[in-house]
């Protein structure tokens, strides 16, 4: 055992210690372990005991016990740090016999913490620490593997492939996430056993590729999937992208073009919709490639239109939420926007954002950028794209028009008592110029007062004042626009 002074929130150490004060042992286990010796703050944190689930229970005022494993949830409930929570005790366990390769068929509670270690899956997981003793129990080697950024099983790794199918996904999520190497041995026995996936359900197999999809390098974890022939079990259809050649606007083919663009979205920090749409926009360019004689190159007509159908059908097999299917398919569906801004008009910027959403626009554009980056150019932000986002800006604003006032031509009527003529609009225009002075004035009281007062005018002065209005209304419509374009550095 090494000895080491980790900071331990005092959610986790008040579970540690009545377990303790009460007869019992107790150590943190697992990946919270790990991470604390990566200096990474825990996403969970897990206890083991030699304690059963009903001498849990007794110890501690708020608990949940819904599963077969003897896991029980301690509840903190005066904390508002959802990590924090709930913290999971679990006996130590042994398992037997996985006749599903995924759920063990028997799990028997034990006394020992050792039993509880050698049934884990890799060395970096199976390190247990003593808050009491500032100790860590290490039977395998985990902290010389965290040192050497390994992933190795604990014990020979086909017993533990076999055990678990998911483990061969989950040594992938683990390599990329912690930017580690899979032990040869163990990479050996992946490419060996890979078919254990079929017997694993769809949701977990989605859960462990999300999140290989949202660390911070994912085309290093695509790539090790397409080395150890895991990429079939997950999403087949991008094998179809391997080696297809693009046109001359790409450096690489489909599937590296693919990867790129996802990497790309990682290194943003974008969404997980946004880095799906990014792998998946042109799933179809190998269903649609003709070659066009007349251009003398590959042809892609409407692999946007097909690539969208494919990715509603790849992210429904994989039991994605609607939502995220519903956003990642429009994303996919119109990431071949016409971006010529030489030729392009505003309105058909208006209909675009019509088409995707104004709560989608934006991450289309992130998307387009994902896929420029993806195709070896080295900027994300040429001038016709950022003069892109400065025409949506400008069609995405509020108008400056009398619409803006808290008051309406039918309510001057109401109130001043004058039947429909040219003296409303020339009205409502002379209100628009003194609340664009002073938006203050935009109120109801102050605007119905003062269209009595402007209403009397002659007609001809009401009309001075509309004009004047108008003019103000055109200035500042101007004015914004300007702004608009010069946060973008465009004209």
């Amino acid at each position: 055992m090494a000895t080491n002074n980790f900071l331990i929130p005092k959610e986790v150490t008040h579970v540690t210690d009545e377990l303790e004060k009460a007869g019992f042992e107790a150590f943190l286990v697992g990946g919270c372990v790990r991470d604390i010796i990566l200096g990474r703050t825990p996403k969970d944190w897990d206890v083991t005991t030699n304690a059963t689930p009903d001498e849990i229970i007794a110890l501690f005022n708020k608990t949940f016990y819904e599963n077969d494993f003897g896991t029980v949830g301690v509840v903190n409930e005066e904390t508002g740090d959802e990590t924090l929570k709930v913290i999971e005790v679990t006996p130590y366990r042994l398992e037997s016999g996985y006749s599903d390769n995924r759920h063990p068929d028997e799990v028997i509670f034990s006394q020992k913490i050792e039993d509880d270690l050698k049934r884990r899956d890799f060395t970096v997981n199976s390190l247990a620490y003593s808050v009491s003793h500032g100790t860590i129990l290490d039977l395998f080697e985990g902290q010389k593997d965290i040192s050497n950024k390994l992933i190795r099983t604990v014990g020979e790794p086909v017993d533990r492939f076999t055990e678990d199918g998911l483990r061969i996904l989950r040594a992938i999520r683990l390599a990329t996430e912690h930017s580690f190497e899979i032990e040869p041995n163990t990479e050996k026995a992946i490419l060996e056993n890979a078919h254990l996936l079929k017997n694993i359900s769809t949701e977990r197999i989605r859960d462990e590729f999300t999140k290989i999809i949202m660390s911070d390098r994912p085309m290093d974890g695509l790539l090790t999937m397409k080395k150890l022939g895991i990429i079939k079990y997950v999403v087949p259809e991008l094998e179809e992208t391997f080696g297809v050649e693009q046109n001359k606007a790409h450096s690489y083919d489909v599937w590296e073009h693919l990867i790129r663009a996802l990497q790309h979205s990682a290194d943003k920090k974008y969404p997980l919709e946004v880095r799906l749409s990014a792998l998946f926009h042109d799933i179809s360019k190998p269903e649609s490639r003709r070659w066009g004689q007349e251009q003398g190159t590959w042809t892609f007509y409407g692999h946007e239109v097909l690539g969208a159908r494919r990715t509603k059908k790849i992210l429904t097999n994989l039991r994605y939420p609607t939502k995220i299917i519903e956003k990642t398919t429009i994303l996919v569906r119109w990431h071949m926007f016409f971006s010529d801004t030489e030729q392009i008009t505003l309105s058909a910027v208006r209909r675009m954002i019509v088409n995707v959403g104004r709560e989608n626009i934006w991450d289309l554009m992130d998307m387009r950028i994902c896929d420029r980056i993806g195709t070896g150019r080295p900027k994300e932000d040429p001038y016709r794209l950022r003069k892109y986002h400065a025409m949506i800006d400008e069609a995405l604003r509020d108008p400056i028009s009398a619409a803006m006032l808290k008051i309406d031509g039918k309510k001057i009527m109401e109130v001043t008592e004058v039947n429909p003529g040219p003296k409303i609009g020339f009205t409502l225009h002379a209100l628009l110029e003194e609340v664009l002075e002073d938006p203050n004035k935009n109120t109801a009281e102050y605007l119905e007062n003062r269209a009595k007062e402007l209403i009397v005018l002659p007609e001809t002065e009401l009309e001075a004042l509309g004009k004047q209005g108008k003019m103000t209304k055109e200035q500042a419509d101007e004015e914004e626009i300007k702004k608009i374009r010069g946060k973008h550095y465009v004209k």
